[in-house]
């Protein structure tokens, strides 16, 4: 079931990144250049100790092969804290002027001995619809 919710994933250190994706052609406006996608992301904690999410580290390439880095503390305005075997799950969103295109990255976490370890977040594609007409 986790598979089709999250296709994508990613373990280290015993913490797993789920991810899901989802095209929104409501607030995408190709004749503009600019399609939208929203990404569900959920963090699994499968360590026997609370971890801390710190920061964030993406790669976006866009399907012209260029590519923009994003980095900054947490996620959507937070940095949680993911209880042992729990789960912490957030959506957000990313424009791109082609209509495919990948993320990946990184978070960076602090175990409970405060000790900072990166997390993998799988790559995962950004493909929009094609159109016929």
């Amino acid at each position: 079931m986790l598979l089709a919710l999250f296709p994508y994933a990613a373990t280290t250190s015993h913490v797993t990144v789920r991810v899901s994706v989802q095209f929104l052609a409501e607030q995408s406006e190709p004749e503009r250049g600019r399609w939208f996608w929203a990404y569900h992301i959920r963090i699994e904690n499968g360590q026997e100790a609370p971890v801390q999410l710190l920061t964030r580290r993406w790669n976006i390439t866009d399907g012209r092969g260029s590519v923009h880095t994003v980095e900054g503390e947490g996620v959507v305005g937070e940095q949680p804290v993911v209880q042992p075997g729990a789960s912490y799950d957030y959506v957000s969103g990313c424009p791109l002027a082609t209509p495919t295109g990948v993320m990946e990255g990184s978070f960076q976490m602090v175990g409970s001995d405060g000790n900072l370890f990166d997390v993998a977040v799988p790559r995962f594609g950004l493909t929009a619809p094609a159109v016929s007409g």
